[in-house]
């Protein structure tokens, strides 16, 4: 399998909260894990990555998200999902790790460690490592949609005290045929692919909840949210703190 990588000089080239309230109907808390896929329409190593991340998807211990990256437009077919932002995330992440190994397709799990999309027990064993951190997932977030407003709660943190809180808006299901580049002629599905993001806010390690309007998030087929807590910030992104996931009707 060849892994699509990316240089070092090219990297350098692209790169309100209120009281805690409980309210109903609130998506399942405290998954394990936060995987964030990057992968490219023009690198044919990514497909079964691809394809493994909508299985993991189907496991609800787990927030599996695409984050299509748009470096690879240049051999032959401009990726339609891509989002530079998202290279920038994937080349901040390389940069905190200090390794500096950005490549499609790379699988970051739980904000903290990356592994080749593609293998299976390598997903595995990495979200048992960074499990073992106490750190990571340790934040309880819920999430739920209703009446037009998507609310956001954010438990208490026993370890860390101090993150940013993120809404991803995502598309669960996306097909695309492909008709150029190393992966001309063929159809690909991808899955829970992030088609915005936005800041809610600070969260300083007490329980607090954030709202939003569905409408601002809720384009382009989107038709699920995840929220995130993270350590550190957007340049400087760190362990994932907690995560939710929901549909939206």
């Amino acid at each position: 399998m060849r892994i699509c990588r990316t240089t070092s000089s090219i990297a350098r080239a692209i790169f309100g909260a209120s009281i805690f309230v409980m309210l109903p109907n609130f998506a399942n808390a405290d998954p394990r894990a936060v995987l964030e896929l990057f992968t490219s329409q023009g690198c044919s190593s990514c497909p079964p990555a691809d394809r493994l991340l909508g299985a993991l998807a189907r496991d609800p211990s787990i927030v599996a998200i695409s984050m299509p990256v748009d470096y690879w437009d240049y051999i032959g077919w401009k990726d339609t999902l891509a989002d530079p932002r998202n290279a920038s995330r994937q080349r901040a992440y390389a940069q905190v790790r200090g390794d500096r190994q950005v490549y499609t397709p790379q699988l970051v799990v739980n904000g903290s460690v990356h592994v080749v999309g593609s293998d299976k027990s390598a997903i595995e064993q990495a979200i048992t490592n960074t499990s073992r951190s106490g750190t990571a997932m340790s934040v309880p977030v819920k999430l739920a949609a209703s009446n037009g407003t998507i609310t956001v709660n954010v438990g208490e943190g026993a370890v860390q005290k101090a993150g940013e809180v993120w809404l991803y808006a995502v598309t669960t299901e996306v097909p695309v045929k492909i008709g150029r580049g190393e992966n001309a002629g063929r159809s690909v599905t991808y899955y829970n692919v992030c088609r915005n993001w936005v800041k809610l806010g600070d969260w300083n390690g007490k329980a607090a909840s954030w709202n939003i309007p569905a409408d601002k998030i809720k384009t382009d087929g989107v038709n699920a949210a995840v929220a995130i807590v993270q350590s550190g910030h957007a340049g400087n992104p760190g362990a994932t703190l907690g995560a939710a996931f929901t549909p939206l009707n």
